[in-house]
């Protein structure tokens, strides 16, 4: 296997980076979208940042990298195998990199059923496709604005439910597709339709540095890695230890992040000032706020958390007004937030109370009762 070149020695690029890591802690957020003249380190950031994940348990041989602890996202494979009362053993396994060519067909994407088998022999036979190498991984598509329509359709349905079912002739068969994913785009060669540019949870737009420092950092450490390549991830493997075990240690903690009511409306109003399209925007806003306070240890969302995340979840969505750029910071928004405050405060709603999904779990039952 190729040497791949160190993510935390990638210079600048914060936003990117920052994007890469709050899906790798919840895959929910919906994948990100990095567009970018050429020679700016989209791929080489997203193959590194697969390379920087914890392995994870699968069993041993299931196509489709079954999680042996989650059975309610089982394949139909790995199902039908209990079922018949077999042992299946259980592994460990790097996360896997999967790059989808801009070539790639629907069947190539969501696999294939062999009717013909099935009608013969009565056994569900299926030819896993690029969703099920994916799975519990991270999905790269480079220039993902070539690609078919109806085929990013596909990818992004799957994303969004984090299952693949496949159904012909009335044989259907499912398996989990959870993965992170990563789309990259020279916008010079065409954008995306408006409809799937939504569907990307996060969007940074990438441009060359300008600071002559930050340039010849680049070619250094370029320069060092061609020279002596497992040198150079050996002096930057403690770096990228301590991410790694901050990420693993963020996707522990992200289920418990609460947040409250305020928050939620301030997002929401946030969302409305800045004629943001649709309402996806509010939801990845929420789970990308959760994810970075998970990455700083903390299980409560602040205002800084909602500034981060829509800094990252605006900037494609916004049509119209000041803040139709790609260059949008948090700080400008923080600042519209401080705002909002005022505003929020006024609204008829219960009083800060911490939100989870948990709690509103059992607030339903104390209703109820």
């Amino acid at each position: 296997m190729r040497p791949i070149f160190p993510f935390t020695a990638i210079v600048g690029q914060e936003r990117m980076k920052r994007a890469l890591i709050l899906n790798a802690i919840d895959q929910r957020i919906g994948g990100v979208l990095i567009r970018g003249e050429r020679g700016t380190a989209k791929s080489t950031a997203a193959r590194a940042m697969a390379a920087l994940l914890p392995e994870i348990e699968v069993f041993a041989d299931s196509p489709f990298n079954d999680d042996p602890n989650d059975p309610h996202t089982w394949s139909d494979w790995a199902r039908e195998r209990i079922a018949r009362g077999e042992t299946l053993e259980v592994t460990t396994r790097r996360i896997r990199f999967v790059d989808l060519p801009v070539s790639a067909t629907e069947d190539r994407v969501v696999g294939t059923l062999d009717i013909e088998k099935a009608i013969q022999t009565g056994e569900k036979h299926f030819e896993p496709g690029v969703l099920a190498a994916a799975n519990r991984g991270l999905l790269y598509i480079d220039e993902v604005n070539l690609l078919d329509d109806h085929v990013v359709d596909l990818l992004l349905d799957a994303a969004a439910m984090g299952v693949n079912i496949v159904e012909r002739e009335g044989i259907s068969f499912a398996h989990p597709a959870r993965f992170i994913l990563v789309g990259t785009m020279n916008p010079e060669e065409g954008d995306l339709r408006p409809q799937l540019l939504d569907r990307f949870g996060l969007s940074v737009e990438l441009r060359g540095l300008q600071d002559p420092r930050e340039r010849v950092l680049i070619m250094q450490r370029n320069l060092a890695f061609e020279d002596d390549p497992d040198g150079f991830i050996e002096e930057w493997r403690p770096r990228e230890q301590e991410l790694s075990e901050r990420i693993a240690r963020a996707r522990r903690l992200v289920e418990t992040v609460s947040y409250t009511t305020r928050d939620l409306l301030l997002i929401a109003s946030l969302s409305a000032d800045l004629h943001v399209d649709g309402h996806r925007a509010d939801l990845v806003v929420l789970k990308a706020a959760r994810a970075h306070a998970a990455f700083e240890g903390r299980t409560v969302i602040t205002q800084r958390d909602i500034a981060l995340a829509a800094e990252l979840a605006y900037p494609h969505r916004i049509k119209h007004g000041p803040f139709h750029q790609s260059d949008i910071t948090s700080e400008q928004l923080q600042e519209r937030i401080e705002e909002l405050r005022g505003r929020t405060s006024q609204l008829d709603a219960p009083e800060e109370q911490e939100s989870s999904p948990s709690k509103e779990s059992d607030k339903k039952k104390r209703t109820a009762n």
